[in-house]
């Protein structure tokens, strides 16, 4: 099948940070054969976003070249999209319609889907209203080649299908809540994997767990939540993969996707991974974008560690002065454990694996305990859940064996199953 071919479109205003790389990254992977790149710095035009200088020289472009899209990096209200519809006579979409093209095709749960389909029709919604709008006023632009009754008809269903879409997704919510309070019981630390889109989260995944879930160097490859275990030091988590973050993230995606996002909000530890084998400039770009997004979570106050992934590919030099950027820059801004400089592909990740430490002697569900075992039968699966979920402090072997143990409280409920009493000393 032959690639779709575009003209994309950069307007930025003077100061505004824009990455001219990313925009044509995530043209190629939406699938796009990019014939053109038109860039412009100026302030937004109400009408057509770029100025009228600028628009027809995107018109004359469209005549040569004959691109099926023109694909704004800006995001383009409902006016300014029909607007440009007017004048170009070819499909105009923005960076969000394009990011939702890309969600499409890497979505594969039911989960994923339905949350690809939800923003689908939020992204439409304000579509079918300025359709309306304008067909009230003479306009008969319409929407997609509909008239005015299929317009209308199409609106009542974006409203009933995405009615239908959030009850689904709120059913695989209260499931995964259900799922989630079911580990807490069993002892277990969830940690989330937050960060920028194409920073390594799922090979990081994949290192911690020994699993091969697949991870590419391309966008988006994650959709879909994966949790697995792993063990730090002899303690049992959970590590849960997330949605890749993107500057300017907008709500609409962000409501949508909140079931999965959701993992992130109930995490105990966030690790945050970034991709340190840019350039600072972009570090520091991706960095805030995703302090943003977890600031809009409102999980800013979890403890977090950021993970400065792909070491291998710079030198110890370059990592050391990045880890210093990062560490000045974050200060203040999150409930921050530390920086680890790792390497997900290579698994190197000790220092990781420390401030996981640090940040588990930080959490208030482990505390210190007294457990008294009288049968001596239950000793060894005592000793077993302790290692497993704390730190053996100091074991007294007598007629009723007592043992000093720093562990999760959710451990308290197993314990007493098998008999034994506890007593919390701090």
């Amino acid at each position: 099948m032959p690639l779709m071919r575009a003209i994309g479109v950069i307007r930025k205003s003077r100061g505004e940070r824009w990455s001219r790389e990313e925009f044509e990254e995530l043209l190629r992977s939406a699938g796009y054969e990019i014939l053109a790149i038109v860039e412009q710095v100026r302030e937004e035009h109400p009408r057509y976003n770029i100025g009228p200088g600028k628009l027809e020289e995107v018109k004359k472009l469209v005549k040569e070249l004959k691109p099926d899209k023109v694909i704004f990096a800006n995001r383009l209200t409902p006016s300014q999209a029909y607007n440009l519809w007017k004048e170009l006579r070819v499909d105009i979409i923005d960076k969000w319609q394009l990011v939702l093209e890309i969600f499409e095709k890497r979505a594969h749960s039911k989960e994923a889907k339905l949350q690809v389909e939800l923003a689908n029709l939020q992204y439409e919604l304000p579509l079918v209203k300025e359709a309306i709008r304008r067909i009230k006023m003479g306009d008969r632009a319409g929407f997609k080649g509909m008239g005015e009754y299929q317009v209308h008809q199409y609106l009542k269903h974006i409203k009933y299908r995405m009615g239908r879409i959030k009850g689904e997704l709120e059913k695989i919510r209260a499931e995964r809540e259900i799922r989630r309070k079911k580990r807490e019981e069993e002892g277990f630390v969830l940690i989330a994997l937050a960060g920028y889109t194409n920073a390594g989260k799922s090979t990081l995944l994949n290192a911690l767990t020994g699993e091969d879930i697949e991870a590419k160097n391309q966008m988006f490859t994650t959709l879909d939540t994966t949790t697995r275990r792993f063990k730090v030091k002899g303690k049992m988590l959970l590590v849960t993969d997330t949605v890749g973050f993107i500057d300017g993230l907008p709500p609409f995606i962000v409501e949508a996707f909140h079931s999965t996002l959701e993992e992130i909000v109930k995490a105990d530890i966030i690790i945050l991974v970034l991709d340190a084998s840019e350039p600072w400039k972009e570090i520091r770009r991706k960095l805030f974008a995703s302090l943003n997004v977890l600031r809009e979570l409102k999980a800013l106050d979890r403890p977090m560690i950021v993970a400065l992934n792909k070491v291998d590919l710079i030198s110890d030099e370059d990592a050391k002065e990045k880890e210093l950027l990062v560490r000045e820059t974050i200060d203040g801004r999150a409930n921050t454990v530390g920086v680890a400089r790792i390497s997900a592909k290579l698994n190197q990740l000790e220092e990781l694996y420390n401030l996981i430490e640090v940040a588990l002697s930080r959490l208030p569900k482990f505390q210190t305990f007294e457990i008294r075992v009288k049968d001596p039968s239950k000793l060894g699966k005592v000793l077993s859940m302790v290692h497993s979920m704390g730190d053996l402090l100091e074991v007294e072997y007598s007629e009723e064996t007592k043992i000093k143990a720093y562990i999760q409280t959710g451990l308290i409920r197993e314990l007493t199953k098998l008999g034994v009493s506890l007593k919390r000393i701090s």
